[in-house]
This record gives structure tokens, sequence and C-alpha cells, in this order.
């Protein structure tokens, strides 16, 4: 055959933390091989931030991560950090740009990250197999045997379940449950929710945006929503969606910028308006939001009572989503290989010495705007440096 079978370490997931895992441990001097059963790297990273990829957040921080343990993710992200990918982004002299929050896009396509990444890994000498299945793993005399090879390091960056048309998959758990590791019950996050009921009245605004605040539990954040064909979607409902869980309320806050008491100032200096004509809202909107707080007909013939009541509602309206669009339409998956069986310096298990689990696979979830990239190099960067 005249190739290497055997190996330093075996990495199953092309995607971007199995990519940079495999580059930089290839880079370190070990025989690397990466394993994927696509036909091509980094299918995910093509379809991110609209092609652009949204490649890392300059504003990352641990508090900016959803974990059952909230402290994991400080080491990796301090040792590797968003000026460092940055760094390397430049270095290809890949033209991007900062939008709203820190986030960085590539002003060009992400085919370039991609090919980043695999430049990186031919610097390392790793050796790549695409469209390979993994097939039955076993971990015999110290060494993981799978697809043909073995190497005494296995690392799991298969990523979750979210957007499986791209060949996302459950392996990591399957894996995890497999060497004995527990698995924190995996869910869709930054995912559009729906509606129904009540509710379901304003998917009849399908196309309609506004800046709001959206609040789920604790968790608030101001960007726009977007009312779609089945409920809620935009970067804000995208935000708190990672922190619903089923039977919760969603509030928002439709006037983020009104001063309190503006509605009945409005009524004295536009007594003939209608609430929907001063509402600084698109105007299906605020006609809908109109209509279901029984406030037509002009201002002056509300009572001061009244408004201040429409506007308390119109700074937290409940919503009560019945679901989401589930894994399908999930940017990323919440949940996951439990951090409690990790080194958070290595990423390496704790009970089962060389086998190491990296990037969405791990109960490590980042906020909307390039946090899962900054994970995904990170603790690809934290594996790769220890193996």
């Amino acid at each position: 055959m005249g190739v290497n079978l055997n190996f330093d370490a075996i990495i199953l997931g092309a995607g971007a933390a199995g990519l940079f895992c495999a580059a930089t441990a290839g880079q370190r001097g070990r025989r690397v091989l990466l394993i994927d059963h696509n036909d091509e790297p980094g299918r995910k990273i093509l379809i991110s931030g609209g092609g652009r990829c949204n490649f890392t957040n300059l504003n990352t921080a641990p508090d900016r991560f959803l974990s059952a343990n909230p402290h994991f993710a400080k080491s990796a992200l301090s040792r590797y950090t968003p000026r460092d990918f940055l760094a390397l982004v430049d270095r290809y002299d890949i033209a991007w740009h900062e939008k709203a929050l820190g986030q960085l896009f590539c002003d060009g396509s992400a085919r370039q990250i991609v090919a980043m990444l695999a430049q990186e890994c031919a610097k390392g000498g790793v050796t790549l197999r695409y469209g390979t299945p993994a097939g039955a793993i076993e971990h015999r005399d110290g060494r993981f045997h799978l697809a043909g090879s073995s190497a005494p390091t296995l690392v799991i960056a298969t990523g979750g379940p979210s957007i499986p048309k791209l060949g996302a998959s459950n392996t990591a758990y399957e894996l995890a449950r497999q060497f004995g590791l527990k698995v924190v019950q995996p869910r869709p996050a930054l995912v559009p929710l729906t509606l129904a009921g009540e509710d379901a009245l304003f998917t009849e605004l399908s196309g309609v945006s506004a800046e709001v605040v959206a609040k789920c539990g604790k968790a608030s954040f101001r960007e726009a929503a977007l009312f779609t064909h089945r409920g809620l979607s935009g970067p804000a409902i995208l935000q708190i969606s990672s922190f619903w869980q089923r039977g919760d309320d969603v509030w928002i806050d439709f006037l983020p910028d009104a001063a309190p008491g503006w509605l009945i100032e409005a009524k004295r200096s536009q007594p003939r308006a209608a609430l929907r004509r001063v509402l600084p809202l698109p105007e299906r909107l605020a006609l809908t939001l109109s209509e279901q707080l029984g406030l037509a007909g002009e201002l002056v013939g509300q009572s001061d009572k009244a408004l201040r009541s429409a506007e308390q509602r119109l700074r937290n309206w409940v919503f009560v989503p019945n679901g989401s669009e589930g894994f399908a339409k999930a940017e990323v998956t919440a949940g996951g290989i439990s951090t409690a069986e990790l080194s958070s310096q290595t990423m390496e298990a704790r009970k089962v010495p060389g086998l190491y689990a990296i990037g969405e696979a791990v109960d490590v979830t980042g906020w909307l705007g390039g946090y899962n990239f900054q994970w995904a190099w990170a603790s690809a960067h934290a594996a790769g440096s220890a193996i």
C-alpha cells in the first residue's frame, strides 16, 4: 500500500475544530490523520455568516458561553484569543471587516478560511481522508483502532447534530458513551422559535422585523427580532433560544428607547393620532399590536390609565413559544460531552487517557456572532498543543 497506517493522533471531523487541531498538532511534529465522512472539509464554515464566515468575535469572554460548568471554557479561551486567530487570518492576507458587536467577517468568501486551514494542515504534514466513515472504533493495547489505522490519541471533533443536511450527526455522543463519558442532553441552540395558539396571529407578519430587547429568564439581548411564517427569528430571538426551555415565556420590549410616560405625552402632543401612528415600529406590526391592545381610534379618546397599561404591555409583551424549528435550523447544539469528564487545560478525557473532545461536541455553546468559532479554535489549540 505504501501508506503509513500508524499515527500519533487520529482526529475525527474536519470542521473548524478538527482542522485547526490537526494543523496545530501536525506543526508540532505529530503524525496526524484527519478523517471525515463528508467529501470536503469545513462544510459548516462555508455556509456561516451568509457565506462570509463570522470567524471570531473581539468581545469573546467566558460569560458569552453556556455550559453546565461556566468556568470550564476560561482556560482554553485565555490561551488562544480572537487576536491570535486574527493574526493567522492576516498572515494569509484574507481581507476582513468588523460588523456590530465585535463580529469579524471575511470581505470575500468563507472558502478563504477553509483554504487557510487546509494549508495549515499541509504545513503540518497532516494526512487527510475525506469521504471516509470512521466505522467501528476499538481501544486496545493503548491505541485507538479505526478505519484501518491506529494511534494512541483520538480527538472527537465531529460537532453536534445541528444542520443534518450538512452531514451533522450524533457521532460525538455515541463515542462518548462508548468510552463511558457522560453527555449533557443535547438541544437545538441559536434556532428560530415557533408560535401557536393566541400567538399564531403574529405569523401573519412574516418578514417584518424590529429592534427589540428579548428576554428569557435572566438572559436579555437587544438586537433585531424577525417574524416568520412559523414564529420568531432574527438575532435577538436566536440568542434567547439558547436559554429557552419548553414552557418558558419569552418577553419582548418593543420600545427599548422610549422614555416612561411617552404614550401619555404623545396624547398631549398628537391627540388626533391613532396609537398605530405613533408607535416607532413597522406599520404592520404597529397595527397588530394596537388591535391586540384594543386601542383603536384617536389617542385623545383613551384614558391615561389605559395608555399606561398599553405602554407597560408593549415593554413586556409575552410570547409562549410552543417549540423551536429544531436541529434542522439550529446553528449550533447546546449540551454535549460533559465538561466534568474533560481537562479544561488539554480537553483530554480524565477517565480515558489519549481521548480528547473539542469544539461543538463539548457542552460549551457560544452566543451568536462568532463566539462558537472562537471556541472551536481555542479548544482545538488546547488539544493540539497537548497531544
